[in-house]
């Protein structure tokens, strides 16, 4: 299992942009990790992967950089289309959405980039690209879903294309996430599921052997899910986990305690959204959209609730507060039990660092992200695998 880490916590949008986050951010971060090589899941914005799959020359530019900085590409981010680090992001986030031409034709240019950009070697011929769960809720229609399903299918088509073109396969994950079409790991099973039977007509199937599921533990901690009955449930429907996205979410053990409220009201910002998830005394879960939703009365406040936002994994939140870190822990657990786990990426992804409310973290973000690199790779990596702990 690959370990990388997330650029989508930079705000650079072009190539000059990235290439200087490379050398400002990621190698700092590299030898603050102590690792001889690391990982970058690059977030690919999409004025920057039209500019790649385009040039060659712009590809060279990149890879030599990465190489000058011994860094190494293995997943993209696909998911923000860009403009997230704009002042206001919240719902913009999940446009185009999959029944918009221009995400598909997006998702290709990042496939095609991210073929040339791995390296040589065994461990450099299965890419992953993570994509949005379809789009927000609302509003999503028997026609939205129609063109989604088709524009799944020939994103099949395209990814077998590279694949026999280039000999690199690149495989497309799709995230569920609280709030969206897909909101939950059982929307996306059945939605894929029902689109990857073999009888369906080319133009009506999705290749299972190049879409599947991105796992978001934060999305799965929010969602009160069992994690790893999750991961069973992907696999036993014929999909495969080709991601994992390592992160943990604020938990609210008792959100009518004035205290606790006070606690998580410092984390609601304007940027981001921050789905709210409450666990009633009898198992079922409310939903709120956002934070300030939650707090105003959205939710009734008698069982605990699980809030979208991204946390350091080495990061503690102070009490009353917790994090959800064995969601994460038992998750990669599960993924690395089953098929094809250990070929998944484990992208730690914790996007939200510029959001933090004051005093939540002390480290710079160079420190922060090294050692969230570390505590991954004690935590979740199995000490019998040394090259995957020597390189994240």
């Amino acid at each position: 299992m690959l370990l990388s880490y997330c650029t989508n916590v930079h705000p650079a949008e072009d190539l000059d942009g990235v290439l200087d986050q490379l050398a400002r951010y990621a190698a700092p971060v590299r030898e603050a990790a102590g690792l001889d090589v690391l990982g970058v899941g690059l977030w690919m914005p999409a004025a920057l992967a039209h500019r790649l799959a385009g040039s060659a020359a712009d590809r060279d530019r990149l890879r030599a950089a990465l190489a000058e900085h011994r860094l190494r590409v293995h997943t993209l981010n696909a998911f923000p289309y860009g403009g997230f680090h704009s002042e206001v992001v919240k719902l913009d986030v999940y446009t185009p959405t999959w029944a918009d031409p221009e995400r598909l034709a997006y998702t290709l240019e990042c496939a095609e980039v991210l073929a040339d950009l791995l390296p040589d070697g065994s461990d450099g011929t299965a890419g992953s690209i993570s994509t949005l769960p379809l789009g927000w809720r609302e509003p999503w229609t028997e026609a939205d879903d129609a063109a989604a399903t088709r524009a799944f299918a020939e994103l099949s088509a395209g990814l077998r294309e590279i694949a026999e073109r280039t000999g690199r396969v690149v495989r497309v994950a799709v995230e569920p996430e609280p709030g969206c079409v897909l909101d939950t790991v059982d929307d996306v099973v059945a939605w894929l599921a029902e689109r990857t039977r073999p009888d369906l007509p080319d133009d009506r199937r999705i290749d299972p052997e190049h879409v599947g599921v991105c796992l978001d533990t934060c999305h799965l901690a929010v969602s009160f899910a069992d994690p790893a009955g999750a991961v069973r449930r992907i696999t036993d429907a014929g999909l495969r986990v080709v991601k994992v996205q390592a992160s943990a979410a604020l938990h609210v053990a008792d959100p009518s305690d004035p205290a606790a409220r006070d606690a998580v009201g410092r984390f609601s910002e304007k940027r981001y959204i921050h789905q709210v998830r409450e666990q009633a005394a009898d198992g079922a879960v409310l939903a709120a959209d956002d934070l300030p939703d939650a707090l105003g009365g959205g939710l009734p406040a008698t069982g605990p609730w699980r809030v979208h936002f991204h946390v350091p994994l080495h990061h503690e939140p102070q009490a009353p507060l917790a994090a959800t870190t064995d969601v994460l822990r038992t998750a990669v657990a599960a993924v690395r039990a089953a098929p094809y786990g250990d070929d998944a990426h484990l992208d730690v992804e914790t996007y939200t660092w510029s959001v933090l409310p004051e005093g939540a973290a002390t480290d710079s973000l160079v420190a922060g992200i090294a050692s969230e690199l570390r505590w991954a790779t004690v935590r979740l990596l199995p000490d019998d695998a040394p090259t995957t702990r020597r390189t994240a």
